[in-house]
């Protein structure tokens, strides 16, 4: 579309909205677009908050249980329905959920959407029910299969199971969460979606404190903590919606269209965006066959990488999938392609310096936060083997959750299955190429190399389809990206001191000397880009 016609597009936009507003009763419109960039902002902040009391609790975890039999256990209990929360609540479903919710909200009736809403949100729940029921009837064999190595040890899976009859409904409980939170995003309420996770980590961390001391196992203490969380942030949400007029009462309706076609874009999906989540629950199944301490490990180590991926990488995704939905739903192909290389451009400039200075700093950043308590050093030695791993996969953990949105904004699940299923049987065969002589690490590693497949295939299919259209300076981009990255590298190398030396120090000075590491780092990385001529400027987008 030329400068001419978009002018005459937007016209006609605000005679629309002008429309609208005259038939407000009739009609269920989400507010004036916002920039993407004060979007990503917002939800970045959020998530900030969230993933730094994550931190927080797993150092209190780490102090409370280490490593051992009784960490492992919880990690499984929460493993298990937090994967089916990922796969489900914010993969298959939002992917699904967010286009057809974008397409009513744009040409439907406000009527039309409120039966949308009560149909999908009753359909959800007696589904989720029925599952969350039969899992705890059968949580022992569950823990077997996602944790087959904990067969060895009766105690071990019988604690485990005990843990998953109190972690499991949470599934539901998150489920309807994610579901109030995408229509909220679908309406640019980004805050309260990306605030909600914080309330599953202060329920953690209340629970580590409070509860401990009145378990006799305390790792059942977090698995109340879960439990609690779910009813929290769903009871957060609720007024939220009512204040839009917008809170549903659920009623189950698989006959609905809207529920129909949300099931029929579900189906692929479920193998789609969330592939990555499908093979750490891989990784954790092979690792409960190695050495004590292994899924620990991982888990503190995935800890890390999660932090800079949900802050930049999640957050851009969230605000991406109903801005090219709306673009989607208005045939505005030019716009679409423009967001898609905004968001990759935007996922780069943050994703690599941050997996750089993981892999630079993966020692201290786990002495830093995790090395109090039951944690040894052996333990950090250990985690900081798959950290790096990780690390080298974070772009491509990024890369995933701005490119998936590009074929499900459009309604199409049927590519992203085929992908994930090349991806994931890639990452079975890196996983027996690389466990043996790399254990853990090689798990880990080996998520990274099948993400990078799996995010080369979704690019390559959006540039077949003609929607992902790289915008001019990609060049000159690279080069200064790539310059501020060594220059930020080396820097780190040179200044941070040898991570046998931190293990010597209180915890002020560990956190002193990494914030000012961490500080310097991006101060150098920011100056350098502000020296080549990268301005914020270049990053706004209207969504």
């Amino acid at each position: 579309m030329d400068a001419r016609n978009e002018g005459m597009g937007t016209l006609k936009g605000r005679s629309r909205v002008a429309q609208q507003d005259s038939t407000s009763s009739q009609t269920a419109k989400p507010v004036a677009r916002a920039g993407l960039l004060r979007s990503g902002m917002v939800v970045s902040v959020m998530t900030m908050l969230s993933r730094v009391l994550g931190l927080v609790r797993d150092v209190v975890i780490a102090a409370l249980l280490g490593a051992g039999s009784g960490a492992d256990a919880f990690f499984v209990a929460f493993k298990i329905p937090n994967f089916l929360r990922r796969l489900f609540a914010e993969g298959a479903f939002n992917q699904a959920f967010v286009p057809v919710l974008s397409e009513y909200a744009t040409r439907r009736t406000r009527e039309e959407v409120r039966e949308l809403l009560d149909a999908v949100a009753g359909s959800l729940t007696v589904v989720l029910a029925l599952i969350t029921a039969l899992a705890m009837l059968a949580a022992p064999w569950l823990v077997w299969v996602f944790a087959p190595g904990f067969g060895r040890d009766p105690t071990k899976l019988a604690l485990t199971a005990d843990m998953l009859r109190l972690t499991f409904p949470y599934l539901l409980l998150i489920s309807l969460t994610a579901f109030s939170g995408s229509v909220l995003n679908t309406w640019n309420r980004f805050a309260v979606p990306a605030f909600t996770p914080v309330l599953l980590n202060l329920s953690l961390i209340g629970a580590a404190l409070l509860l401990t001391p009145l378990m006799d196992e305390p790792a059942m203490a977090l698995a109340w903590g879960v439990l609690i969380a779910g009813v929290a942030q769903l009871a957060f949400q609720a007024p939220f919606l009512a204040r839009l007029g917008l809170l549903p009462k659920p009623w189950p309706s698989f006959a609905h269209e809207g529920v129909r076609r949300v099931l029929r874009l579900m189906a692929p999906a479920l193998f789609g965006v969330s592939v990555s989540q499908i093979n750490l629950l891989l990784d954790t199944v092979l690792a409960s066959l190695l050495a004590a301490g292994s899924v620990s490990w991982l888990y503190y180590s995935d800890r890390l990488v999660e932090l800079p991926l949900g802050v930049f990488g999640i957050a851009i995704g969230t605000v991406i999938l109903p801005a090219l939905s709306k673009r989607h739903a208005e045939q505005s192909a030019e716009h679409f392609a423009k967001m898609l290389d905004w968001a990759l451009r935007a996922v780069l400039l943050l994703g690599l310096p941050a997996a750089l200075a993981l892999g630079v700093l993966a020692e201290p950043l786990l002495i830093t936060l995790f090395h109090y308590g039951a944690m040894t050093d052996h333990d950090i030695a250990m985690s900081a083997m798959s950290l790096r791993a990780y690390a080298l996969g974070l772009v491509a953990f990024m890369l995933i959750k701005v490119l998936a949105p590009g074929f499900f904004a459009r309604q199409d699940t049927k590519t992203p299955v085929k992908i994930g299923i090349i991806a994931m049987v890639a990452n079975m065969v890196f996983n027996l190429m690389l466990i043996w002589p790399l254990a853990h690490a090689g798990l880990a590693l080996a998520t990274a190399l099948s993400a990078y497949l799996n995010a080369g295939l979704l690019a390559r299919g959006l540039r077949r389809d003609g929607v992902l259209v790289f915008q001019p300076g990609w060049g000159r981009f690279a080069l200064q990206l790539g310059g501020g990255c060594a220059v930020m590298g080396l820097g780190l190398y040179l200044l941070s001191p040898n991570w046998q030396v931190w293990l010597g120090w209180g915890l002020w000075l560990r956190v002193a000397t990494l914030a000012a590491l961490v500080a310097g780092g991006a101060l150098a990385y920011f100056a350098w880009l502000a020296a080549l001529g990268v301005r914020l400027s270049h990053f706004r987008l209207n969504g």
